[in-house]
């Protein structure tokens, strides 16, 4: 959690910016799923933009933001299909083994699912993600055992498990690549 608190402001100014690159696909008063919410900085900033319902999930506690939480005990997401309006997956993605089953749960219980994620894409964004994957292995204690994607192999997941892109949209924060998804069943 120290690292939560250390890095606290940059993770509430994301948080803002990821909302307003959100906008145009979140309804006020949307009851969000968000998906490995760790800390809940980011859940929080949906919650108060978009005075949204935001439920936040994670397999452990590690939230410093007073999001309301439910502790997941098993792979599968504990809830009927279509719960959610929207399921937040904000750079969840490269940490989980199985995130073709993670997305296909996602689109279970929403109709809409929004991701953030770093692209391994260019020299600059790989050694980030690089360093990304070290720094959260000795914060967290984490084998890292997830992997970066690219831009096109999850354009090839997003297409075999039916799910129809949106937006996207690539932007950078500070020298790493990132991209925005916003998908629908």
């Amino acid at each position: 959690m120290i690292y939560y608190l250390l890095f606290k402001k940059v993770f509430q100014k994301a948080g803002q910016r990821m909302c307003g690159m959100s906008q145009d696909f979140i309804e006020k008063g949307a009851k969000i799923l968000d998906l490995g919410c760790g800390s809940g900085i980011i859940g929080e900033k949906f919650q108060e933009y978009f005075g949204a319902k935001v439920l936040g999930v994670d397999i452990v506690d590690k939230r410093i933001a007073p999001l309301p939480f439910q502790k997941l005990e098993r792979k599968d997401l504990p809830f009927e299909d279509d719960s959610f309006d929207i399921v937040l997956i904000s750079y969840v993605l490269h940490h989980t083994l199985d995130p073709i089953f993670l997305l296909k749960e996602a689109k279970r219980v929403a109709r809409r699912i929004i991701i953030f994620e770093d692209l391994p894409e260019g020299i600059f964004s790989k050694l980030y993600c690089k360093i990304h994957h070290f720094s959260y292995k000795i914060f967290f204690k984490d084998q890292g055992h997830g992997e970066f994607k690219s831009e096109k192999e999850w354009k090839k997941i997003f297409e075999s498990l039916g799910l129809k892109i949106l937006a996207q949209k690539k932007f950078y924060n500070f020298f790493a690549q990132k991209i925005l998804f916003v998908l629908e069943k």
